[in-house]
């Protein structure tokens, strides 16, 4: 039965039996697992404190060919969320561990799924506000599934987006962006659906310059926050065909 070390981010966690863990968690080189940690539910259990959503552990682990459950025999916190004391990160931390589960492959590494959730972990430690890290974290997380449309130049005539007064507007279908004259020429004035201001998309295009840790220095108003919100969780629920449990906690904290 070989045995594997690695780095990983812990997912999330289910009860099993009496005092057992089923532990979802995303490899840096060999993609996401699970597996069972015995013990883990004990008051003086060897994982106290590891297993928590979004903690960097360095884990030890025994597989077996075709067995859909490995054996966690170690687990060292690295980096826990709880460093970031604030409750809006806090709140926002099973968000984003749910999005890399429902986006994460079984045994198929991803170094750059790995690296954002790594990123966006630190960021959160260090204390970067949280709402640009939320925006920034689905934006990267929809790119690099490929989901997320072109928001540099209009689908329909190629202006530049961010020369446009009204900025950008998301047809229904989500699919593409266009600008608002387009929009507005193929008769979807009153049912377009979300759009991106100006200062939205000047967000984005810092989001793929700067690294997480440096959001603090990005503008965000909170109207701005709010829109990029809007458009991110449109692309999810179009191509999770679904709302996200952690999103409808979110929804609930913020009344």
């Amino acid at each position: 039965m070989p045995l594997y070390k690695t780095e990983a981010l812990i997912l999330r966690t289910y009860k099993l039996g009496e005092a057992d863990r089923i532990v979802v968690f995303l490899t840096r080189d060999r993609g996401k697992k699970r597996g069972v940690a015995n013990g883990a539910r004990r008051p003086r259990s060897r994982f106290a404190g590891a297993l928590e959503p979004l903690t960097r552990v360095g884990v030890t682990y025994y597989e077996r060919e075709q067995r859909d459950l490995v054996r966690l025999s170690y687990a060292e916190s690295q980096c826990s969320p709880l460093l970031a004391t604030r409750p809006d990160a806090l709140s926002h931390v099973g968000y984003f561990a749910e999005l890399m589960d429902e986006w994460a492959q079984e045994g198929d590494p991803n170094e750059r799924l790995y690296r954002l959730g790594t990123s966006t972990l630190e960021a959160l430690a260090e204390g970067v506000p949280t709402p640009p890290v939320a925006r920034y974290f689905e934006y990267w997380l929809l790119r690099l599934q490929g989901v997320y449309p072109p928001h540099v130049a209009c689908h329909r005539c190629g202006v530049a987006l961010d020369g446009e007064p009204a900025g950008a507007c998301l047809e229904p279908g989500g699919h593409v962006f266009t600008c608002h004259g387009c929009a507005g020429s193929a008769g979807r004035e009153e049912g377009r659906g979300v759009t991106l201001s100006p200062e939205a998309l000047r967000f984005l295009a810092a989001s793929g310059r700067v690294a997480p840790q440096r959001l603090g220095t990005v503008p965000l108003l909170p109207r701005v926050d709010r829109e990029l919100e809007s458009v991110h969780q449109a692309l999810m629920r179009l191509h999770l065909e679904k709302e996200l449990r952690s999103t409808r906690v979110l929804r609930d904290l913020r009344r």
